[in-house]
């Protein structure tokens, strides 16, 4: 039987309660960091040779050079070919669908003139070079290929690096074939904090880049945020997240399967339940205990639930949209019959699902959007990956004549009240021509 947690809003200990709860520590950095520290300083220090013995010790995969970590272009063809049909036509589809979406987002240049005749714009370009993570231990996810490369492509980056783990020399078909479709340049065999600090830092065979993306364990992620600087990041991945909302309209059993398909993740996943029907909660409840004995990883949905499952009585949805905004969920079902009219209502969440035929498992594949998002609340500030986290953007001004005399006096002065003096000068002269 499973062990929910269980909150009601109207209780006065509950914001201190359920506070304490979302901020129970699933992740233990400090004991990793020592252990990712020195992995990243000998990859700097050894290059090739220090990936090839942490590939042999971490993922017990022997090779003599690291040339033989990476994957041909001819072995990503071959996997497109080799798996089923359905398999292929459902990755082209989420390929097409994924793409479709991206080309969407994007920043583009823009350029204006001023009243004296100065032009002033922004240029924006791809980044050269980025490495996308691609998880490859409990389960493999050709899905993450996809979001991850589909944009950068869009995007217009030249050359993507990927780099994901095959324990024991084993690589599901499906991540090779995914790279296929979404055009990776080059895959390697390698994973874990040694793969991220490859992409950082460059070794003799694996190229350096300029962004790594993609989530990760927590090797990964503490690796990511140590080499952030050197490389830019698209964020630090925590456990899966989901938060649904509903109404005496949903129906248990969908939303007791959409709370196991992000607990399987892992054991650290993180499911919430908010409803303002105590026959509901009841309900899904019911059908949980009933449906968890069918799925593969029940073990893992079970451990994840009892840890960081909750279920919250509301009295009324706005008060489980301000819930939710606390939360700021990765992912945010919206099971009530009206999604449009609470959506107004809700400020932090990295993707909203709405309405009952919308679960949460169509945006991790097919739907569009990417599945990269933000985590442990950090939606309040941060968003999805996107097309934009691969550009950069320069700004651009050309003053004329007229624009450098009018400007020079501001400048000089503010210069001035800033004890610059060589600034203030450079302002002047170009105002006393």
């Amino acid at each position: 039987m499973l062990s929910i947690q269980r909150f009601n809003a109207q209780q006065d200990s509950f914001n201190q309660e359920f506070a304490k709860f979302l901020g129970a520590n699933s992740q233990h950095e400090s004991d990793v960091s020592e252990v990712v520290r020195d992995v990243i300083n000998q990859i700097r220090s050894n290059g090739d040779n220090a990936l090839i013995k942490f590939t042999q010790q971490f993922d017990r995969l022997s090779c003599e050079r690291a040339s033989d970590l990476e994957i041909t272009q001819q072995e990503l063809q071959h996997a497109l070919a080799s798996i089923d049909e359905s398999q292929r036509i459902s990755l082209q589809h989420a390929h097409q669908r994924v793409k479709e979406y991206a080309e969407h987002q994007g920043i583009q240049s823009w350029e204006y003139t001023d009243e004296h005749g100065s032009r002033l714009g922004q240029r924006v370009t791809p980044l050269d070079r980025v490495g996308i993570y691609v998880p490859g231990g409990t389960a493999a996810y050709p899905s993450s290929v996809l979001m991850n490369a589909v944009p950068a492509k869009v995007a217009g980056v030249p050359e993507i690096i990927m780099v994901a783990p095959t324990p024991d020399g084993k690589i599901n078909q499906m991540v090779l074939a995914a790279a296929a479709v979404a055009e990776v340049d080059r895959v390697f065999r390698i994973g874990g904090a040694q793969a991220v600090a490859a992409l950082a830092y460059g070794t003799e065979t694996v190229p350096a880049v300029d962004k790594i993306v993609g989530p990760g364990n927590i090797y990964v992620a503490t690796a990511k945020r140590m080499v952030f600087g050197k490389v830019g990041i698209d964020m630090i991945a925590g456990p899966s997240e989901v938060l649904v909302i509903c109404d005496d309209s949903a129906n248990p059993e969908w939303i007791a399967m959409d709370l196991f398909s992000q607990a399987e993740h892992d054991v650290l996943a993180r499911t919430t339940l908010i409803s303002t029907s105590d026959v509901m909660l009841e309900q899904v409840e019911t059908a949980m205990n009933q449906l968890l004995p069918t799925l593969e990883r029940s073990d893992i949905i079970e451990q994840a639930i009892n840890s960081f499952g909750s279920f919250v009585k509301v009295d009324n949805l706005e008060q489980a949209a301000q819930i939710s905004n606390q939360v700021a969920p990765e992912h945010l079902e919206l099971s009530v019959l009206d999604p449009d009219g609470l959506l107004p209502h809700i400020q932090h969440a990295g993707a909203v699902f709405m309405g009952h035929h919308t679960p949460e498992v169509f945006g991790d594949y097919c739907a569009g959007p990417n599945h990269v998002l933000p985590t442990s609340a950090t939606a309040r500030f941060s968003s999805p990956l996107g097309v934009y986290d691969f550009q950069k953007r320069m700004t651009v001004l050309n003053c004329s004549d007229q624009g450098a005399k009018q400007l020079s006096g501001i400048a000089s002065t503010l210069a001035h009240s800033e004890g610059l003096t060589a600034h203030a000068r450079s302002a002047e002269f170009r105002g006393s021509k």
